[in-house]
């Protein structure tokens, strides 16, 4: 298991993708409705971007709640529950960097994509098929996944599945397997309290 730096020390990079795994009903059931068939548990159930550089409380993020919003990261520390990850693309070239923040950051304010929770349940009905979500293309209202998807396909990069049918687990899933691609630097335990 890798050492990772106390969330003292640890500074967050614009691009890191972070990943949450929460204890409510809501969190488990998204637990339960993203896992593939046959596949092992799922461990995440909310995924969002950090698009300015701060210590793990005061790097600014962006993600998909009932609104798009953008707030420091440090608001998981009052969820003492929640388990937080932290991956870093590695060797991102600043250019790719900037794409990626101005697309997460272009999301702020634009509603959630209720739609595309139903179109994903459908989907996951098909045995994890690409029909329903397909439908769903719209950009203007986007879900958790979607946002950090697309966000990185503004990049050329993709988390192994078509950026419309990604969802947390695909993005952790990735993350974790591509070590050439990505490094983890915060290990998925609740935040510290502090700042």
């Amino acid at each position: 298991m890798p050492e990772f730096l106390p969330d003292s020390q640890l500074v967050l990079e614009p691009g890191d993708i972070f990943l949450t795994k929460g204890t409510s009903f809501v969190s488990k059931a998204i637990r339960f409705f993203t896992r593939s068939f046959g596949e092992k548990r799922t461990r995440v159930n909310h995924v969002g971007l950090i698009v300015e550089q701060g210590s793990v409380h005061s790097a600014m993020a962006v993600e998909a709640l009932a609104r798009v919003k953008r707030h420091p990261l440090g608001r998981y520390a009052k969820k003492r529950t929640t388990g937080v990850a932290a991956f870093r693309p590695i060797d991102l070239p600043d250019e790719q960097r900037s794409r990626i923040v101005a697309k997460a950051n272009g999301y702020v304010g634009r509603q959630y994509g209720w739609t595309k929770i139903v179109t994903h349940l459908l989907d996951w009905g098909l045995k994890g098929a690409y029909v329903f979500r397909r439908l769903t293309h719209d950009d203007d209202y986007p879900i958790c996944s979607w946002l950090v998807a697309h966000a990185y396909l503004a990049a050329d990069m993709t988390f192994g599945v078509p950026a419309g049918a990604a969802n947390p687990d695909d993005i952790w899933d990735y993350v974790v397997a591509n070590t050439d691609e990505f490094t983890q630097v915060r290990d998925l335990i609740p935040l510290t309290p502090g700042e």
